[in-house]
């Protein structure tokens, strides 16, 4: 069952946090309190005050959310769609290659995810600083290919092959970290991570019988943790 540690300042707050991270309400998870906020040493007194909650969700939930998400993949976009959305983006696209020489893209159907591929000798300037640019970018060719489009439109953006490099990249560090987590016996917090490279790490560590992964602050700062489990 998908577990995920919120943190706040009281257990209310770590717990709506939780909540909607998880998008669901409460009646759907079973909460543990990890550090309770009345806990508190004399030598923390005037250390930010830290509640850390455990939000679970419950099988029935679990299972009712991953017949969803089946059901989600399942469903083909169709070609009438399909065409209006890549219509959308071909106009968009063909003027923005213009500003940039040596650029090129193709748009290809995969299922119900129209795939997005920039090529070029100048397209490295569009990945930016740990792809927040291409990031920012697949979700403005997002709301314009949904455009008087009847189904919501996937979209998948890559820019030189950018995304399975970083994803292998990453694969790499989970290795890496849950080698230096065991070795230590102390947790690693990353820096900032878009949801995407989070959900990488995460799921390259959920089988670990060791090793638990959790995020921790608020977008766009948010965080992974890579902790020991209890």
């Amino acid at each position: 069952m998908e577990s995920i540690i919120s943190e706040g300042k009281t257990s209310n707050e770590a717990i709506e946090k939780g909540l909607k991270e998880l998008g669901c309400s409460r009646q759907d998870v079973e909460i543990k309190v990890l550090e309770n906020e009345d806990k508190r040493s004399f030598y923390s007194i005037l250390s930010p005050r830290v509640v850390k909650v455990e939000l679970t969700l419950k099988e029935n939930v679990q299972a009712a959310i991953e017949k969803r998400k089946v059901n989600s993949e399942e469903k083909i976009l169709s070609e009438e769609n399909y065409n209006l959305a890549k219509n959308n983006l071909s106009k968009f696209l063909d003027d923005f290659v213009k500003v940039f020489k040596d650029i090129d893209y193709e748009i290809n159907k995969n299922n119900n995810l129209i795939e997005i591929n920039i090529t070029g000798e100048n397209s490295n300037k569009l990945i930016g600083y740990r792809g927040d640019i291409i990031n920012s970018l697949q979700t403005i060719l997002t709301a314009i290919a949904n455009k008087d489009v009847n189904d919501r439109v996937r979209i998948s953006l890559d820019i030189c092959d950018y995304k399975s490099k970083r994803e292998n990249t990453l694969k790499e560090l989970a290795k890496k970290l849950e080698k230096t987590v065991l070795r230590t016996k102390r947790k690693v917090v990353l820096e900032p991570m878009t949801a995407y490279e989070r959900k990488i790490l995460h799921t390259e560590l959920q089988n670990s019988k060791n090793i638990t992964t959790y995020s921790i602050g608020e977008e766009p700062h948010r965080k992974l943790v890579v902790d020991l489990k209890k």
